[in-house]
């Protein structure tokens, strides 16, 4: 099923946020539909840097394929600010489509980018941006690749700025709308009901500056989608600092953690201990 069928028969298409290739897999094990990877999760876990903009197209695209080849299900990429201009626009566009991926979101933001929810980050001009989306939309392939377009001009100009950017880039062509960093309950409801139609995606980042409400309440709203883009990173965090300090204290193993034998079920150890014995020599003529 491809995201414009999930955004119709999920509502809302909830979106966990994997950071690497186990976390991809645990969250298809979970039962999810899609996920979410890109941006601050993938970028702290793999380099242990702060969401910036010091990783580039190249370096994320090798993240992504990593996290890609350990689900099939459909998944949402962070595509940034598309690295550049329409001609880089383009390029990721294309590499990410190329790759599998089922949806991308561009936002708005200058260069250097940063998280939708740090201080300091401001936007381009609207016709830049709507000059992107038109590259954007323009360079895909197949029409079912899903692309959004990303607005993060509330924390800059205000919220009715974000709502005439949205509908803007609605009219250039993007499949959706994501209005980032609402910063109360009315606000969500007001962009939840501003643009009928047009699947919108609600970014429930733990902590950040918009009020974290379960997906029904989203729903009611009018959210065709909800990523929930740090919950399992910053879990994953305080539990390797955890251990890690139940190591220092000589403590014992916990029983929180999984066991020998579900690690191995999670990384499909049967199947390659299958191929192995299949293939191995002597074996796989006969």
């Amino acid at each position: 099923m491809n995201f414009h069928e999930l955004c119709k028969t999920e509502r809302p298409l909830i979106l966990p946020g994997a950071f690497d290739a186990m976390s991809a897999r645990l969250i298809k094990r979970a039962g999810f539909k899609a996920y979410f990877t890109g941006g601050f999760p993938t970028i702290g876990a793999r380099w242990g840097l702060p969401d910036i903009g010091l990783v580039a197209l190249g370096e994320m695209a090798a993240g992504m394929r990593d996290i890609m080849a350990a689900s099939d299900l459909p998944v949402l990429i962070d595509g940034d600010h598309g690295y550049g201009d329409v001609k880089n626009v383009t390029h990721t566009v294309r590499t990410y489509e190329r790759m599998g991926a089922s949806a991308v979101f561009l936002e708005d933001q200058v260069a250097p980018k940063r998280c939708g929810h740090m201080a300091g980050k401001d936007v381009i001009p609207a016709a830049d941006m709507v000059a992107k989306i038109k590259a954007a939309v323009g360079a895909r392939r197949n029409e079912n690749f899903f692309i959004i377009a990303r607005t993060d001009a509330r924390a800059v100009h205000g919220l009715d700025e974000a709502l005439r950017r949205g509908e803007q880039y609605l009219k250039a062509g993007v499949d959706g709308i994501f209005i980032e960093a609402p910063q109360s309950v009315k606000e969500l409801e007001t962009i939840g009901a501003a643009f009928k139609g047009a699947p919108q995606l609600a970014n429930m980042l733990d902590d950040g500056r918009t009020p974290v409400l379960p997906p029904s309440e989203l729903k009611a709203m009018g959210f065709a989608m909800a990523a929930y883009p740090t919950t399992v990173i910053f879990r994953v965090a305080r539990t390797i600092e955890r251990a890690l300090n139940d190591i220092r204290a000589g403590k014992p193993a916990s029983n929180e953690g999984v066991n020998f034998a579900e690690f191995k079920d999670i990384t499909n150890y049967d199947e390659w201990a299958r191929i192995e014995d299949d293939y191995a020599p002597g074996r796989a003529a006969s």
